[in-house]
């Protein structure tokens, strides 16, 4: 038989290799400040414009969209351990809270700001639901939104929102690392130590390289394949009486619910796998980006840059402002925004850069309890504003 560019075999073992190559070069000098995700999408785009990978629809792109993506969602949903809340402490939770009304309040200002052109392909909503989501809690969300409305089919619109989030994140690290030194010395504030916390089973984990075994491996697929086709049976069938449900919201309560049982709690690996399968999804979101469109799109990425811009910043305005009036030390309040905006690991990350120990695990949760709010926010917003 002849070579097939389309065999899906030949296809996913280069996009296989995608992730591989991209894995390593992101701890490399230049490529760590993309990120392995949009690393992902700029290699696989190459291959794609390339022709060594189909740049259009296939059965192994359709079937990563239709169940890769949407299991690796609930996978990573499965970190989030609300018992953990009384760990956390009421400081650091209000103050996320605080930061999440922030985001909000950032992505009304822009929406209306910004305002919606043709470029955007009808998806300017949505694209602020996908922002509303990932600057809550994480880029989870932010691909929630984006599956469910077929943003991702927009391949340059997506790869624009992709880049311009990275670029935007990473500035806001920087932003809340230097903040506090200005702040303290303008508004001095006691360093107040973070909750006692116990070490022990069912911590959210702080690292993707969690350990898969044998037994893990085969719970998490047989949860993931059950709970999506629960998933797709139930909005299908409320669909069928006139009342449509996105799926994934319902698979994000369902991941949610499961989440808080503890012998799932004490299962490793869902962060590894769910990671493999989400950068595997951007690896085929990257297939499709065609660079002669991709060039072309200096409008689009103009508004987006504005869009979020705004948002974060309306969002550090409100939540550092807010705090002017409290009396919590400017480090947590960094940290919490941290949590809405990068996300747990660059909070902890920052709760590290501080020395501030006792606010590493505090840092992990609020960023997997973001994750679970901002799939609610970033759908509402999506859907409603």
């Amino acid at each position: 038989m002849p070579f097939q560019i389309q065999d899906p075999l030949y296809i996913l073992a280069v996009l296989a290799g995608v992730l591989w190559i991209s894995d390593w070069l992101s701890k490399k000098p230049v490529f760590n400040k993309f990120g392995i995700a949009l690393t992902v999408i700029i290699l696989t785009a190459v291959l794609s414009n390339l022709g060594a990978v189909p740049a259009s629809s296939n059965p192994i792109y359709d079937g990563i969209f239709s169940y890769v993506a949407p299991i690796a969602l609930f996978l990573l949903l499965l970190d989030v351990n609300l018992s953990q809340l009384k760990k956390v402490g009421l400081r650091v939770l209000l103050v996320f809270l605080m930061g999440s009304l922030g985001t909000l309040l950032g992505i009304v200002t822009a929406y209306y700001l910004v305002q919606d052109h043709p470029y955007f392909q009808g998806m300017y909503q949505a694209l602020a639901g996908m922002f509303a989501g990932t600057y809550t809690g994480g880029s989870i969300n932010f691909n929630a939104v984006a599956l469910h409305y077929g943003v991702v089919d927009k391949s340059v619109l997506y790869t624009n929102a992709v880049a311009v989030d990275n670029v935007i994140t990473t500035l806001w690290f920087f932003i809340t690392v230097a903040l506090p030194v200005g702040l303290q010395r303008l508004f001095p504030r006691k360093q107040v130590a973070g909750p006692v916390l116990n070490s022990g089973a069912g911590q959210p984990s702080t690292d993707e390289e969690d350990v898969l075994s044998l037994k893990s491996l085969s719970i998490w697929v047989v949860l993931g394949c059950l709970v999506l086709f629960v998933s797709n049976t139930i909005c299908n069938t409320l669909s069928s009486i006139g009342i449509e449900v996105p799926s994934i919201l319902l698979l994000t309560t369902i991941a949610l619910l499961i989440a808080q049982i503890p012998a799932v709690n004490r299962l490793r690996g869902n962060m590894l796998l769910g990671s493999w399968a989400i950068y595997l999804f951007l690896a085929v979101v990257g297939a499709y980006c065609d660079f002669g469109a991709l060039a072309g799109s200096g409008a689009i990425a103009l508004s987006l840059l504005v869009f979020v811009t705004v948002t974060v910043l309306v969002h550090g305005l409100f939540l550092f402002g807010l705090n002017l009036f409290s009396k919590y030390d400017w480090q947590l309040i960094a940290i919490a925004s941290q949590a809405n905006i990068g996300g747990g690991t660059t909070a902890m990350a920052l709760a590290k850069n501080f020395n501030r120990n006792e606010l590493i695990l505090p840092a992990v949760i609020i960023g997997s309890i973001g994750n679970a709010l901002g799939t609610y926010l970033g759908f509402a917003i999506a859907a409603g504003l």
